[in-house]
């Protein structure tokens, strides 16, 4: 399998900003690389009444990316402490939309970046426990952006690169 990187973001703003700028960033490396925003995609929320009525098209999709990907960058803002919901319902759906279920996140790696207004550690701290439940090998290195803490482009080419070599 060809290395390929999926960068995800969670929102349209902050971001995907930064989701653009490790894109661009990505492109020095030779790898194969998708970037997409979780805005773009009409998901209902994840019931199991919902899931009754037919995996969305959408989530079909996106699983499909996710399952292609050797690895994951995910840009993800601080929701009052922790996942925000439009993440966390996408790997609900994602959970159930496939028998390869196992396939999607179990033994990837991923690199953790946010852009939030607080510190965006609680984040950090939740998603990475999340996708370790998963099967995901999370870097223990993140990329932080916020009011304190500024984008560093050095240390961010660093993070893309270690996160590559492992993939």
């Amino acid at each position: 399998m060809n290395k390929k990187l999926l960068i995800i973001s969670a929102t349209s703003r902050n971001n995907f900003e930064l989701a653009k700028q490790i894109d661009t960033i990505a492109e020095s490396f030779s790898i194969e690389k998708k970037l997409i925003n979780l805005e773009d995609y009409n998901i209902p929320i994840y019931t199991p009444i919902k899931q009754a009525e037919g995996i969305p098209e959408e989530v079909s999709e996106l699983t499909i990316k996710f399952i292609n990907s050797s690895g994951f960058i995910f840009c993800v803002p601080e929701y009052n402490g922790s996942i925000p919901p439009i993440l966390t319902n996408l790997i609900a759906w994602i959970s159930v939309s496939t028998d390869k279920r196992r396939e999607v996140f179990n033994g990837k790696k991923a690199l953790l970046a946010s852009h939030s207004g607080g510190g965006g550690h609680n984040l950090i701290q939740s998603l990475r426990i999340q996708l370790n439940h998963l099967g995901t090998i999370v870097l223990p290195r993140t990329i932080i952006v916020n009011s304190y803490t500024k984008f560093d482009l050095d240390s961010t080419k660093n993070k893309i690169q270690q996160l590559i070599k492992l993939l």
